[in-house]
């Protein structure tokens, strides 16, 4: 009955973008992206898991976007993929990520619904390879890829050399409040050069009266036309009213470069000071709660087309723990864009 729904639901929206497309083509647009990859677990510390093999759709987009006036715009997006928990047999379902007014003024952004969180947007623009992986924020939970809330965006200066990002939201992501806290959070950054940048992040959420949490996190960028290189800090401190404090810290550093028109070259290293509590909850990707760690990205990307690629890649957990095995996955990962 759920997939049967779902699928309902997803025909209903489906035929809602096509209508409105065809009522007005020049007001709307849809489009998407699909990421996946045939992928084989070489080793890993969880004995059950280890030699599985096969293919997946890790994400799947489809996006509508609309302008509604002269600086008024709309955004509704679904996301779908298939679960990563390595047990669970179902269809790839969808549900809504984004769903969002956009007011404009000048260099400022006022987004009401469920819209992309501050913490991690930049990074994973400088990144560029979500679909090879989240990055450390997303990856390891610490912090939701979307907020439901409102938010502030913009940029301040010539050439827009300042800019900020800040959101207050239920801190739930996508999913609906459920108490009555909220979480704020606030990023801004300065481009020093047309090449460089940094950008410093700070968070508070109380999530029940039993639990708050807070996360500091700085980064440097930088960008050209062939190189983009990536350093981060970030640490995260979880307050509970009846036992001790629980702080994560982590550093990650990515390098990635453009070989020639259609190879480049990635790398990244996430080290992980202390155990991640959800790590056996990653999808697609559950690490031990039992050691610290450190995470190594690696691949290369070939470019098909312009909107095509294939991106053989392989991804190693080594533990601080010498009892608990290393993870390495190997994957070929495709990855494409629609319009």
């Amino acid at each position: 009955m759920k997939i049967l729904s779902a699928t309902r639901c997803f025909f209903f929206i489906f035929l809602f973008f096509n209508i409105a497309l065809a009522d007005g083509a020049s007001r709307g647009s849809i489009s998407g992206l699909a990421f996946g990859d045939y992928y084989y677990m070489f080793s890993n510390h969880n004995s059950e898991i280890e030699d599985m093999n096969g293919f997946w759709f890790r994400r799947i987009y489809l996006t509508y976007d609309q302008g509604l006036a002269e600086n008024l715009s709309m955004r509704v997006r679904l996301e779908m993929g298939h679960p990563g928990d390595f047990s669970t047999k179902s269809a790839a379902l969808p549900f809504v990520k984004d769903a969002f007014l956009k007011y404009r003024f000048k260099q400022t952004q006022f987004l009401l619904g469920i819209s992309p969180s501050p913490t991690f947007a930049l990074i994973e623009k400088i990144w560029g390879y979500r679909s090879v992986e989240k990055t450390p924020a997303d990856l390891y939970k610490l912090s939701g890829s979307r907020e439901t809330g409102l938010a502030v965006k913009g940029a301040v200066g010539q050439n827009k050399r300042f800019f900020y990002h800040i959101m207050l939201g239920n801190g739930n992501g996508q999913k609906s409040e459920t108490n009555k806290y909220k979480k704020g959070m606030a990023a801004a950054g300065i481009n020093l050069s047309e090449n460089i940048l940094i950008e410093g992040y700070a968070d508070y959420e109380q999530r029940s009266t039993d639990e708050k949490r807070w996360t500091y996190q700085g980064f440097a960028g930088f960008k050209s036309q062939s190189v983009r290189a990536g350093l981060q800090y970030l640490h995260q401190t979880r307050q509970y009213a009846n036992q001790s404090d629980v702080g994560i810290t982590l550093i990650s550093a990515f390098f990635r470069a453009n070989i020639n028109n259609h190879w480049t070259t990635l790398l990244r290293v996430d080290k992980i000071f202390d155990k991640i509590p959800e790590g056996p909850d990653i999808d697609y990707l559950p690490i031990s709660n039992q050691s610290p760690a450190t995470v190594a990205i690696a691949g290369v990307d070939y470019l098909l087309g312009s909107n095509a690629h294939l991106i053989p890649n392989v991804e190693i957990v080594m533990y601080e723990n010498d009892e608990i095995n290393t993870d390495v996955m190997g994957r070929l990962t495709f990855y494409f864009t629609f319009k």
